[in-house]
């Protein structure tokens, strides 16, 4: 296992950290899979108030002993954003009465997605954190987000958190800005769901397989991301110990990309290239905003994924989540498209929006979904 600075926490966490939010079966279980990360390693075990009973089971958990004291551990735990300061202190005080602590090493803002969560935190419930913080009941504060960039960076810049958790993948780089801006401004960079969000590249479709042998596809996304020194920790969801196994295979490859790992890269940029041909998304953002509230390059990326490599079940898995999980993933789905044409001319690649939002609609709906916590 390899070890990095958490930006300006100054906190030294393994290049995994177990995200607790598949823990959910039992007490049992979560000690399982908890002691069994520490003994391999993992120092960084993070949780949130909103994932069911997952702070009782690792509060638990760290009751029944681990192969590290607690002064080698870092825990952190997530909670939602509010305006009133008061709600924000007790969800504070009931995080710890859950985890059964003293203190919270990193206490993140969970779900930071929109415009009035920044303005509830700037104008309200930051003020109850920075007092747990002079208390001595938090140590660090940061933000999870699933929002825009530009949310993303405004929020970076307002210099208020010592780290970020956000999504950042070999085949959805969006967020490079905020990695960046993160970075200059010594920030600690946790990475969501990279296994799951990242292409749900545990259980890969035989093209993609191919085009990344002899690497597997997770393998290659983990060291995209390792290979990046920008990034502190990749989340790892496991959900018992047998889910540990293959991702910390990697955990002592933080190395730069190799030459055979560059080759497959440029392997699958080229295949996406030659089998979408003039219809693919270059991901600019530029058709947005649309008058009907369509994610439209979020539903152009599936597709590209979904053509290109037969990434058909995450696109589907994904697709699924507009209009079911608020503001944790916005938009539409891609048949409320009216062809008004507003995002035409905006499109440098003149792609025929309308047509292809429709035919994704057909290739990927599904069954409406959810978050896992609900």
């Amino acid at each position: 296992m390899r070890y990095r600075r958490f930006g300006k926490t100054n906190l030294h966490l393994s290049v995994f950290s177990l995200g607790t939010m598949r823990c959910l079966d039992s007490e049992y279980i979560t000690r399982q899979t908890v002691q069994y990360a520490v003994a391999l390693g993992i120092n960084h075990l993070e949780t949130a108030s909103r994932y069911g009973k997952s702070e009782e089971y690792l509060g638990a958990a760290l009751r029944s002993g681990l192969a590290l004291p607690r002064d080698r551990l870092c825990i952190t735990t997530k909670v939602p954003p509010t305006p009133d300061p008061d709600a924000m202190s007790r969800s504070i005080e009931q995080s710890l009465k859950n985890l059964k602590l003293d203190s919270i090493d990193c206490l993140a803002i969970h779900g930071l997605n929109t415009w009035e969560h920044l303005e509830w935190v700037q104008n309200g419930c930051i003020k109850a954190i920075q007092e747990a913080v002079r208390d001595g009941k938090v140590r660090h504060v940061g933000f999870s987000t699933h929002g825009s960039l530009d949310l993303i960076l405004a929020t970076i810049n307002t210099d208020l958190f010592e780290f970020v958790n956000l999504h950042y993948y070999y085949f959805w780089q969006r967020n490079a800005a905020a990695v960046e801006l993160a970075h200059q401004k010594d920030m600690g960079v946790f990475i969501i769901s990279p296994a799951d969000k990242g292409g749900r590249l545990y259980t890969p479709p035989p093209t993609l397989k191919d085009l990344c042998h002899p690497l597997s596809p997770l393998e290659l996304n983990y060291r995209f991301l390792l290979s990046d020194p920008r990034i502190t920790t990749l989340s790892l969801g496991a959900a018992n110990p047998a889910e540990l196994s293959e991702p910390l295979s990697v955990a002592d490859r933080d190395f730069p990309l190799t030459s055979l790992e560059l080759q497959i890269l440029e392997r699958l940029q080229t295949h996406q290239d030659d089998v979408l041909g003039k219809d693919k998304c270059s991901q600019c953002y530029a058709c947005l905003p649309c008058p009907e509230n369509i994610n439209i390059p979020e539903v152009l990326r599936l597709r590209n994924l979904a053509v290109a490599y037969n990434m058909t079940d995450f696109g589907k898995y994904r697709y699924a989540m507009f209009e079911n999980a608020g503001h944790w993933f916005w938009g539409v789905k891609g048949n409320r498209c009216t062809s008004c044409g507003d995002c035409l001319p905006r499109c440098p690649e003149q792609l025929n929006i309308p047509d292809l939002l429709k035919e994704t609609h057909q290739r990927l709906n599904g069954a409406p979904g959810r978050r896992l916590w609900q």
